[in-house]
């Protein structure tokens, strides 16, 4: 009988490295979010380091004793990659890997590539290709990693199958001057069905909020839509719009966009500018937030972040605190002060966001209540031509910038 082999390939390992920083809840929350990361992008993995660093020196961002020890853990792991938690420089990246004989790749990376492999739509590929190429363009010499195919080297080698991004820069650049004119295309057709829709004389209202808060489940669970819905990150990456009716005999456009997350990458907020502009151009914005997510603060906070790079901070917010139905301790930010009297983990998250709608999309629990202020919210910008009274990012009346337009 012939000799059998394992033709099933296993999972790349990973040696993750974060910066410990701030409160121990908030690093826990962001060490999580790693993790979640990298076995997205299908990695396995080998080990999870969590440190401090003092001396931030230009070479490797830490002292060159903390990076070997890191490189020699890597090998004893047996990792194929090293993953960094924050941006590396070229040089760094270079560095880090002439020490580790293994590719590295950082937070910006990471992201990129999930993209990368979200994208379905041809939208949605123009939009990465262009995020990917602005990225590895000052990364000629990086060892341009395809975790299907190489391992990498042990500790203090240049390690075997290593491959290099084959096309030089002045080609890159061309290519990506041909996709920012497609993407101005792309653009231009969005610009034309939203006109389109604006000519229906229908409020549009955007769902916006961190990657895997719920969105989609909410849009489908409102509108009746069909949008797949996963429990990963980025699971959407196309602006999906929907009518849907907040209440009998009146009609209104709900429309899903792409989850932010902590430290998004500018390139992708530049790729990505048509798509996100669903939100900055809408009547109305939902912000969806996972009530079950132990560094709600920092996803609140994240949103709002990117809101106003996009400029968007003035338009009209109902805050919903969604998955209420996994909610079973109270987050750290949302603890009762000493002496005060105790409340359940929702009535604190209600407190910590006044004015918000706890609900679950996934169960129906608290939609009718949200139905209710959408159409009220709605109802007052269609007769009576004012801003939406609600409260909006900084706590105070919104102001609906489209009035006078």
């Amino acid at each position: 009988m012939g000799k059998l082999y394992e033709t099933e390939e296993r999972a790349k390992r990973a040696f993750l490295v974060s910066l410990a920083a701030g409160k121990a809840g908030v690093e826990e929350a962001s060490g999580a979010e790693l993790r979640r990361l990298a076995e997205t992008l299908g990695l396995a993995i080998a080990g999870h380091e969590t440190i401090r660093v003092r001396d931030r020196q230009p070479k490797f961002g830490m002292g060159s004793g903390k990076a070997a020890e890191l490189a020699e853990t890597a090998a004893e792991l047996e990792a194929d990659c090293l993953v960094f938690d924050w941006d590396l420089s070229p040089s760094q990246q270079r560095n880090w890997e002439e020490l580790a004989g293994i590719p590295v790749v950082d937070r910006q990376e990471l992201i990129i590539r999930i993209f990368a492999e979200r994208a379905g739509t041809r939208e949605a590929e123009l939009q990465v290709k262009l995020a990917e190429l602005s990225y590895f363009l000052p990364r000629l010499t990086h060892k341009y990693i395809d975790l299907s195919r190489q391992r990498g080297g042990r500790y203090g080698t240049r390690g075997g199958g290593e491959t290099r991004l084959e096309t030089d820069r002045r080609k890159i650049e061309r290519r990506i001057q041909r996709l920012e004119k497609e993407l101005e295309e792309v653009r231009k057709q969005r610009q034309l069905r939203r006109r389109q829709r604006e000519r229906q004389g229908l409020p549009v209202c955007a769902i916006v909020g961190y990657t895997n808060a719920g969105k989609s489940s909410l849009l489908n669970a409102l509108s009746g839509a069909d949008v797949p819905v996963e429990d990963k990150l980025f699971a959407t990456l196309d602006a999906a719009t929907r009518r849907f009716e907040p209440e009998p005999g009146m009609a209104a456009l709900l429309t899903d966009t792409v989850g932010f997350i902590r430290r998004l990458p500018h390139s992708l907020i530049k790729a990505f500018r048509s798509t996100l502009e669903e939100a900055a151009l809408a009547d109305l914005l939902i912000h969806v937030l996972d009530a079950s997510e132990p560094d709600i603060e920092s996803c609140f906070e994240t949103t709002l972040s990117v809101l106003r790079e996009l400029g968007a901070e003035d338009i009209p917010i109902i805050t919903v605190l969604n998955k209420i139905d996994r909610v079973t301790a109270l987050p750290s930010a949302a603890e009762p002060a000493a002496g005060t009297e105790a409340v359940s983990p929702i009535e604190a998250l209600l407190q910590r966001f006044p004015g918000s709608a706890a609900l679950s999309a996934k169960n129906g629990t608290g939609l009718e209540e949200l139905k209710i202020r959408i159409a009220a919210a709605l109802r007052k910008t269609l007769t009576a031509g004012i801003p939406i009274s609600t409260t909006d990012i900084h706590g105070q009346n919104g102001q609906n910038r489209y009035d006078s337009m």
